[in-house]
């Protein structure tokens, strides 16, 4: 109970500070012209022109500032995991944020190159990879217990860590194309992963691993206060794949890498659909949506933005449910 009670407390404090920053950091992103450039295939989307991005900086930065004072008063304890999640969160913002900063400082919808992307991601990967096997009690095995199937992946699994943080991290930041949709299905994800965190009582500091995912559901509440329809703002690169990165790595960390394919099915879904409409057009010349991802394919078919980004919610948090229940009792 005391740990729900923190929790809450967490999830609370995250959502006032991201909404009060939120009041100062939109004027002061248009201020400085951090203005998002719209696809112009994305035709119902022009009107959304200009609208500040960077917006990732009014969850990230009370997540930050939250999880600190709790450690500081001592109702979190800091543990080698906390440090494992808090330096990906960290890291990627800074990766993502880069990203934006140059996209806006060129004007264009092009900041980092794919491959400087990747190499950072890379190097924020090894180390993660180095301080998991060195500092904590890490394994190599994937495993789906109702199959009773291990897997022991040996040094692959560093490979595996980079194409998950890597995946998870593009996967969000595909997904980010409406309002509200990454925000939520986000939000829900991370509720989830505080609760397998909670259960996770063999990983050193793992209840603190779970208050720090509610204090980041309740700033991302906060964020979406501003970046529900109509959008005032978008979170950017520097939201989306600090979001993605963060789940991979709290799967990795409670040992649930394959939940995370479940909780984060919208996300798989998206980035899937990508690649189907990608393979048909190069080797079949046809497309299989009408766009892609597919929630602008919904829009094409007429549906309302709102209306997708309920939907997806809905399914979104219906995995999640499944993925709890797989997790508890089978």
């Amino acid at each position: 109970m005391l740990t729900l009670t923190k929790s809450l407390f967490a999830l609370m404090i995250g959502f006032i500070l991201a909404t009060g920053l939120g009041l100062f950091a939109i004027p002061l992103l248009k201020k400085i012209k951090a203005g998002q450039r719209i696809n112009i295939y994305v035709e119902a989307h022009q009107r959304k022109s200009g609208t500040p991005t960077m917006g990732g900086i009014i969850f990230i930065i009370p997540t930050i500032l939250t999880t600190i004072f709790l450690i500081l008063t001592n109702r979190m304890e800091f543990s080698v995991n906390l440090l494992i999640v808090l330096f990906v969160f960290v890291s990627y913002s800074l990766i993502g944020f880069l990203d934006d900063y140059l996209s806006i400082k060129q004007n264009q919808n092009k900041g980092l190159t794919q491959i400087q992307k990747l190499f950072l991601q890379f190097i924020v990967a090894l180390i993660f990879y180095i301080l998991y096997r060195k500092y904590t009690n890490a394994n190599s095995v994937l495993e789906i217990t109702l199959l009773h199937i291990k897997w022991n992946l040996g040094w692959f699994y560093g490979v595996f860590i980079l194409l998950l943080l890597v995946g998870s991290s593009n996967a969000v930041n595909l997904t980010d194309g409406l309002d509200g949709l990454a925000g939520g299905l986000s939000a829900i994800a991370f509720v989830a992963f505080g609760l397998i965190s909670w259960g996770s009582y063999w990983i050193e500091g793992y209840k603190d691993m779970g208050i720090f995912c509610f204090i980041l559901v309740g700033a991302i509440m906060g964020f979406l206060v501003y970046n529900s329809n109509p959008a005032k703002v978008f979170m950017g690169d520097t939201g989306s794949l600090t979001l993605g990165a963060t789940l991979a790595t709290i799967a990795i960390l409670t040992n649930h890498e394959l939940s995370l394919a479940v909780i984060g099915g919208v996300f798989v879904i998206e980035t899937i659909t990508v690649m189907i409409q990608i393979v048909s057009v190069v080797l079949f010349k046809k497309k299989v949506f009408l766009m892609t991802p597919i929630h602008h394919h919904f829009e094409r078919l007429g549906w309302r933005e709102g209306s997708i980004v309920k939907v997806f919610w809905i399914v979104g948090f219906i995995l999640c449910l499944l993925a709890l229940i797989y997790g508890v009792w089978l």
